[in-house]
């Protein structure tokens, strides 16, 4: 209520400080017509001009505050040495200048002007008072009405102050809230973009790889055993089958979700391993896959993130090493899955410093990948040489069991 009669009288200050003058005047009349017993009141004469003067001068008192405390002063003053009592009425207008003054200006200002209108007008009341009244009211009743709408216009300036602060801090933590919601989704973005990225790499650097690696052994077998450089070549035409049907449901994030042609394909897990084993062997990789402790029904994101870390291990043997043999071992322990990935290639020490490290341009990202995608599960992942002669990765992922264990599989499983 308060805030929207403020807000009013903002808005129609001028006609609301000429309704407040025209009521000053009555009060500074009926002021004048008022007397103490015994003593002797002047005529409403030089009361109507004073008052009148003052009055006027409180139309401009919003944007010149000082020179219309200053007119009301003297106008009081003026009616005190003519003979009039100094009560609240006739104070009027110089403590509605004084309130004015309180809620512009700086705290020191008010109370300075304040003091110097109480001993203007106390020391006009002691030295020329024609009607001889009481020393009380000439003295502290001035001085006290005078302070009363001070300290009001002091509360309100605190008021507005607090008022402003509190609304610029509310501006500033929506502008904070706006900023920090505009750096998640970016952040978001980001993360989303590598997610992309890294899914794209391994389908594409594995399936193409293994292609590779096929098209070179069936062209090696074709000459002198055409029965199995032809077996290859149907691996490779379902290697490829199987690239093309991971690319199409990796890029199909990209679309949007009310796309009806959108691909619904799950993404890949452990369960997938087999496959993926047979399409190595046909590459001419034998693959041993070797389970110890109860299997558990992975979580999405572990189980996409541990098939995707076997993969890109696998891949990479086939592009880096020299090996006649891989093996996976998949470790599940109470609250964790430790995957190793090792073969009996020819990997060198230089060579494998040179594969931990930051790639140069134009090299690949498969182990920064792989790193990656543990530690966006909560995981981490080691790679190195094997003092026996090959390389080995490992990683440990964290279990997040998402239903009952599926069924048991084969302890060892040669492909």
């Amino acid at each position: 209520m308060t805030s929207s009669l403020e807000r009013y009288t903002e808005r129609h200050h001028r006609a609301f400080d000429l309704i407040v003058a025209g009521v000053l005047f009555g009060l500074v009349v009926l002021g004048a017509a008022l007397s103490t017993p015994g003593t002797t009141q002047p005529t409403l004469g030089p009361a109507v001009l004073l008052g009148g003067i003052s009055c006027a001068a409180l139309v401009g008192c919003r944007s010149h505050p000082r020179t219309a405390l200053a007119v009301t002063a003297v106008c009081a003053a003026a009616a005190s040495a003519v003979g009039y009592l100094l009560t609240p009425l006739l104070l009027a207008p110089a403590m509605t200048a004084l309130y004015w003054l309180a809620t512009l200006a700086e705290r020191k200002i008010s109370y300075a002007y304040c003091l110097a209108t109480i001993a203007a007008l106390v020391t006009t009341a002691m030295i020329a008072d024609p009607g001889h009244h009481a020393l009380v009211l000439k003295t502290i009743g001035p001085a006290v009405w005078l302070l009363l709408p001070v300290a009001a216009g002091r509360a309100v300036r605190m008021r507005r102050a607090y008022m402003d602060a509190v609304m610029d801090a509310a501006q500033a933590r929506a502008e904070h809230a706006e900023r920090t919601r505009e750096e998640e989704a970016r952040h978001r973005v980001a993360e989303e973009r590598m997610r992309i990225a890294r899914e794209l790499h391994d389908v594409v650097a594995h399936h193409l790889a293994l292609a590779n690696a096929q098209a070179s052994t069936a062209a090696h077998l074709a000459r002198n055993h055409p029965d199995q450089a032809h077996k290859i070549l149907t691996g490779l035409a379902s290697t490829t089958s199987s690239a093309l049907r991971e690319l199409k449901a990796t890029v199909g994030l990209l679309r949007r979700t009310d796309d009806p042609d959108a691909p619904l394909e799950p993404s890949p897990g452990l369960d997938r391993l087999p496959e993926l084993t047979d399409a190595f062997a046909s590459a001419g990789l034998p693959v041993t896959v070797t389970t110890r402790g109860e299997p558990r029904r992975l979580s999405p994101g572990v189980d996409l993130t541990a098939f995707r870390i076997v993969q890109e291990a696998l891949t990479n043997v086939t592009k880096h090493a020299a090996a006649h043999t891989a093996h996976v071992r998949l470790d599940y322990a109470r609250d964790r899955l430790t995957i190793s990935v090792t073969d009996d290639g020819t990997t060198t020490a230089a060579t494998a410093t040179e594969a931990t490290a930051a790639p140069a341009p134009g090299h690949g990202f498969g182990l920064i990948g792989m790193r990656e995608r543990a530690h966006s599960v909560g995981g981490a992942l080691t790679a190195g040489c094997r003092p026996e002669g090959g390389f080995e990765v490992t990683a440990e992922l964290p279990l997040h069991p998402d239903g009952p264990p599926p069924s048991p599989e084969p302890e060892v499983r040669q492909t």
